[in-house]
């Protein structure tokens, strides 16, 4: 494939701090990377030696459109989006009694047989106008008692199960708790089908393993939305949905590659709970950087809390709206210790689920740790989430070359509910992006979908204005920490790919890297910060081949 794409807006990203536009009207794509970049005439001159060579050059008329770099999101769940898009979605239901009325007819519909598992995503009980409650058996019972439901709430830190799912659990009028994890019961000690963080494997292990097909068919499903917001690489967390055989998502995503049918580029966050899969996992003779430009396998991943609405995320001072908790903390500081060790002798990168400020803290505690004993040069270490923070643990992520793993698109619900949760003078120093950049931290962006939309506009929307969806606070939330247009495209361009070591090859628009890029309808540099959420993907490339264009 040999072309010239012209009369474009061509935002390169390739200044030195993400500040400054860098700009062309025309680029040369020659087998799948980017030959020239600049004026038509300029790379009209520099494409005319090939054009001789090997016959005539196509010329592709980019009708003014802005052309930026294909956009990365650094941190979500392919398979598990893939779930969403195919089971059950309650994302708009509104109260327990819609959720209920939302899942019966999805099983009427689609005449499911009994005893087959159902399992649902995005049910959010701080959206309930009837009971602000989780869902718990006895409202999955009224769903249906002959199919077992496995219903996660929309952070994925919580799943509720029905009664039918408890019976084959073995659980329906007793359980046992577990470590880093919490069995909700009544006053009678009966679960009431509410499993917290790390006893969410419970329900994960009884739920029958998805076969290959089914994989091949998620991750499908995730691709065609990805590329219709403009994304072509993902840094995906998938481990956790074939929770004991991580073998089969990479034997997965390997065959897609090798018959031409992976759509995106993955680089997979290994998530591996335990130093005995770890050392599984190394055995097997994988570790950060196997694979190609395609499917590679990236860090060492695990979590050591929940989420902020789920009241799981792990905090160094009670909730303010829940004295009676901090959160739940996965691992002991000696478990994360003995497996971050491991995966730091054994040179993997490590990117590590923190949202609480005292998960954060653990998880700067346990790298230090681990760096000082087995010291590496570039290791790109970092946090995802990261969002209760104070000057000091930001100090901290600059001082240690941390990478924070950022999602901006997270203010459009926890905006409303930040304050309550931690008290306003925390929350004044959290979600605290621009102060990252300053103490040059690298941001890289994601969305933690499907937790929240993929929608790489309303992300870029949310760190700019700081606002939710709706246009609240008028003047933002901290407006101090809203980032520039061009800062927040950054986080998922250059960024993302310094997070994969990669961007000697991807995230900006040079001559040399591969030819990803997406096509807008609108210069979000110009507009109205309000309106780039409104922004629409036109077309997305990759290696110079469009691989998705806008209906009409």
């Amino acid at each position: 494939m040999n072309r010239i794409f012209f009369n474009g807006n061509i935002v390169t990203m390739e200044s030195a701090d993400g500040a400054e536009l860098q700009k062309a009207s025309a680029m040369w794509v020659c087998d799948g990377r980017y030959a020239a970049v600049g004026s038509l005439e300029e790379v009209r001159a520099l494409s005319a030696g090939r054009s001789e060579a090997d016959g005539r050059i196509e010329e592709v008329d980019l009708r003014g459109a802005t052309v930026l770099p294909a956009f990365t999101d650094s941190h979500m769940h392919v398979l598990s989006l893939g779930m969403y898009l195919r089971d059950i979605n309650l994302t708009d239901a509104t109260s327990i009694a819609q959720a209920i009325e939302i899942s019966r007819r999805y099983i009427e519909e689609r005449q499911v047989p009994a005893g087959q598992w159902i399992r649902s995503r995005g049910w959010n009980h701080d959206h309930f106008t009837d009971e602000a409650r989780f869902l718990n058996r006895y409202d999955l019972d009224k769903i249906s008692t002959v199919h077992p439901l496995a219903f996660t709430r929309t952070c994925g830190h919580i799943i509720s199960v029905n009664s039918k799912a408890l019976e084959l659990m073995g659980m329906s009028e007793s359980c046992c708790q577990v470590e880093g994890g919490q069995i909700d019961v009544d006053e009678n000690g009966r679960p009431l089908g509410i499993f917290r963080e790390a006893a969410r494997k419970l329900v994960l292990d009884a739920i029958p393993e998805e076969t290959e097909e089914s994989l091949r068919e998620l991750i499908r499903l995730s691709a065609e939305h990805a590329l219709s917001h403009g994304i072509t690489e993902i840094h995906t967390d998938d481990f956790k949905d074939v929770p004991n055989n991580f073998q089969k998502v990479i034997h997965t995503y390997m065959r897609l590659k090798e018959e031409g049918n992976l759509k995106l580029r993955i680089y997979e966050q290994c998530n591996l709970p335990s130093v005995e899969k770890l050392q599984s996992f190394l055995d097997c003779g994988y570790h950060t950087g196997w694979g190609d430009s395609r499917f590679k396998l990236g860090p060492f991943k695990v979590l050591q809390d929940g989420s902020l609405g789920a009241r799981t995320a792990l905090m160094r001072k009670p909730y303010a709206d829940d004295p009676s908790t901090c959160g739940i903390q996965v691992f002991t500081q000696e478990e994360l210790d003995a497996m971050v060790e491991l995966a730091q002798k054994h040179g993997m990168q490590i990117a590590i689920h923190a949202i609480g400020d005292g998960a954060i803290e653990s998880v700067q505690n346990s790298i230090e740790r681990a760096q000082k004993l087995y010291p590496r040069e570039d290791e790109r270490h970092g946090i995802i989430h990261c969002q209760i923070t104070d000057p000091a643990m930001i100090a901290r992520f600059a001082r240690m070359h941390l990478i924070a793993y950022i999602q901006p698109i997270f203010l459009n619900y926890d905006l409303h509910i930040v304050e309550n949760r931690i008290g306003s003078e925390l929350a004044a120093t959290s979600y605290a992006w621009k102060s990252y950049i300053e103490n040059n931290v690298v941001t890289a962006g994601g969305s933690d979908c499907p937790v929240e939309s993929l929608n790489i506009m309303e992300n870029i929307y949310a760190a700019v204005v700081r606002k939710d969806l709706c246009g609240f606070p008028a003047d933002g939330w901290h407006p101090e920490q809203a980032l520039s247009v061009a800062q927040a495209v950054r986080c998922f361009t250059l960024n993302p790919a310094y997070a994969s070591f990669s961007e000697g090859e991807k995230g900006s628009i040079k001559q040399g890297k591969i030819a990803d890029f997406v096509l807008l309808d609108q210069d979000i540099f110009s507009i109205e910060p309000e309106e780039i959420r409104k922004v629409n993907i036109l077309a997305t490339y990759m290696d110079g081949i469009q691989v998705y264009e806008k209906t009409k």
